[in-house]
């Protein structure tokens, strides 16, 4: 933490007037869009990057954007995982658009279809797929036939989690231990206690107590909580939650979205995790919107055994645009040709090189922060100490030394993972790129640690 918020506002102060200097084009895209665009942007949560304004992107390739007033800047957040693959890879970018010069939609398969399934049975070790538009989508789908062939209605998921804006996981725990509505959920269909229970990351007598009872469809987890900080999983708690599961009958749902910076086939395939089922979205796409899951064949034979062909498309699940062709064409593409196994290593090694430069100030500096790295992805967070679960992680957040320190690397051109600071590395990410990090989070510890 910074205790020495007057200097924090003074250096804020200064970063803001070097932004408004050096963006004008930005800020006259941004006055122009107001009139139609909420804050100027096409999502809300953009307006939550620091600055005046917002940057627009003029164009992008592999690990570099420039922006709309011709600044070049090392992009370390990647879309947050949508382009961990590299802005525009040129396979993914060929195979997309020529299925686009032949048709994007059908309602109907095409054989890309079934390559990317094999590709993806292949790294995750489950032998059934299914195609959505995104994460959140594939989420909500598994959470439906999960309570379809379990015939019970609750999900339990772990404190200050992330699976997109899928509603059963806007919950917390209270001081209390209570499960209500996580901080910030807009318009929350039902008490949450009602549809879902939470316990803390890496607390196996929690979760037994918890699948004890019977009542639960099933676990929805991110194998290393990545949306709080990276909080990593204790040796124990994946082999004590497979075996809870199994005793209480409940399905186990692991979403290796942003995992997947672990290698190819995520968490799961790196650690010998034995899920039910998996969910893989954002980057596999190669940029445009796209998301699976897979399923054991045990699994998958009991969600289709349970449904009536007359009413399949009605149910709640699947939707008009999923399983398109452009999106199978992305996805088999760049699983084929982009994100193959080879990529991971460099990837990993880009990621070591970011995390032992941050040790390196941290410990330079004697900064009471510390560096997480999971994979191809690596965050520092304002405690001396790695947390063990999202309560930790939460509480050592600090909004406005986060939003200084980002503001301050962008003026740099330096971008990292926003409402973060985590860094991700794609195949094009250089040795050079890191070291640009590297010596601009130097510059800004060294304003606040003088």
């Amino acid at each position: 933490m910074f205790p020495d918020r007057d200097r924090l506002r003074r250096l804020w102060d200064h970063e803001v007037d070097t932004f408004r200097i050096a963006r004008p084009e930005s800020e006259r895209l941004w006055r122009e869009a107001t009139p139609h665009l909420p804050d100027g942007v096409p999502m809300l949560w953009m307006a939550k990057w620091p600055g005046p304004w917002p940057v627009y992107v003029k164009g992008a390739i592999g690990a570099h954007f420039e922006c709309a007033d011709g600044i070049d800047h090392v992009d370390l957040c990647l879309g947050d995982t949508g382009a961990m693959c590299g802005h525009a890879p040129a396979a993914s970018v060929r195979a997309i658009s020529e299925q686009l010069a032949r048709g994007a939609t059908f309602m109907l398969p095409t054989a890309d279809a079934a390559e990317a399934a094999t590709l993806l049975a292949e790294r995750f070790g489950l032998s059934s797929w299914q195609f959505t538009l995104t994460a959140t989508d594939a989420n909500r789908s598994l959470i439906r036939f999960a309570r379809q062939v379990t015939g019970r209605r609750k999900i339990l998921v772990v404190d200050y989690c992330y699976h997109g804006s899928v509603d059963e996981t806007f919950a917390t725990l209270s001081p209390e231990g209570a499960v209500t509505e996580r901080r910030g959920t807009i318009g929350a269909p039902v008490p949450p206690a009602e549809t879902t229970v939470v316990v803390p990351f890496n607390d196996v007598p929690a979760l037994e107590r918890a699948l004890a009872v019977g009542d639960i469809a099933a676990v929805l987890i991110e194998p290393a909580l990545t949306n709080i900080g990276i909080v990593l999983p204790d040796p124990d708690w994946h082999d004590a939650l497979r075996e809870f599961c199994d005793s209480a009958g409940t399905l186990l749902i692991i979403d290796e979205t942003h995992t997947l910076c672990a290698g190819p086939g995520g968490m799961t395939a790196r650690d010998g995790l034995i899920p039910d089922a998996v969910v893989v979205g954002k980057t596999i796409g190669g940029g445009i919107p796209a998301a699976a899951y897979g399923m054991t064949e045990e699994f998958a034979a009991r969600v289709r055994n349970s449904l009536v062909l007359e009413d399949i498309d009605v149910g709640g699940v699947g939707g008009t645009l999923a399983g398109n062709a452009v999106s199978m064409a992305g996805v088999r593409a760049t699983l084929a040709e982009v994100l193959t196994p080879e990529v991971w290593p460099g990837m990993i090694a880009r990621a070591t090189e970011w995390t032992d430069g941050v040790q390196q100030v941290i410990d330079d500096y004697d900064v009471p922060w510390q560096v997480t790295q999971l994979g191809c992805r690596a965050e520092y967070s304002f405690r001396p100490t790695p947390p063990r679960n999202g309560r930790e992680a939460a509480d050592a957040d600090d909004f406005e030394l986060q939003q200084y320190l980002h503001l301050h690397a962008l003026n740099r051109g330096i971008l990292i993972t926003p409402f973060h600071n985590m860094a991700l590395m794609s195949p094009a990410t250089s040795t050079a790129d890191v070291a640009r990090h590297g010596e601009a989070f130097r510059e800004v510890v060294e304003s606040l640690f003088p």
